[in-house]
């Protein structure tokens, strides 16, 4: 088997789990199991029911129990969150440990250390934990200096215009 990357996508501009998806669409064409995890987007956003029909090819998960981006909760709510969030990295690991797909997405895992929910070590551990065949993908806004020496590929996904103005 050959080696698989570890990659991120981050950056401040939209589009990094999107990117992620892409590269999910693409190896599951290739009939490769993927795994996608997403963190802090809530139980019930539009996308999911979307993205559930990707099954079996691409399975998605989330373990966060509120209907809000974690953000918009109140402290007393993000606190209960916080455990349904280790609760989805505990699955993460699991996953690596026994090898369950060929590719795993993280999707804002890296928002998980800004808010101090995980540390950067955490994810040291996990891209040190996974097989050499799995491909590992994380995404986030910000990039911790300690992961650039971890990663295989980092794209930076930044915002050049934004004309959107509210409603």
């Amino acid at each position: 088997m050959e080696k698989s990357l570890v990659k991120i996508y981050c950056g401040e501009g939209k589009g990094k789990s999107t990117a992620s998806l892409g590269r999910a669409i693409v190896c599951a064409s290739e009939g490769k199991d993927v795994f996608m995890i997403q963190f802090l987007k809530g139980r019930h956003t539009g996308t999911l029911d979307f993205l559930k029909r990707l099954e079996p090819e691409v399975k998605v998960f989330r373990f966060e129990k509120m209907n809000h981006y974690y953000d918009e909760l109140s402290e007393a709510e993000q606190q209960e969150e916080n455990i349904n969030i280790l609760n989805g990295m505990n699955f993460a690991r699991k996953v690596l440990t026994i090898g369950e797909c060929d590719v795993l997405i993280l999707d804002e895992v890296l928002g998980l250390v800004d808010l101090g929910i995980i540390h950067v070590s955490d994810i040291i551990h996990l891209i040190r934990t996974k097989p050499e065949e799995m491909e590992l993908i994380l995404t986030g806004r910000n990039l911790p200096q300690e992961l650039v020496e971890e990663a295989d590929y980092i794209s930076q996904i930044n915002i050049v215009k934004n004309d959107e103005t509210e409603v």
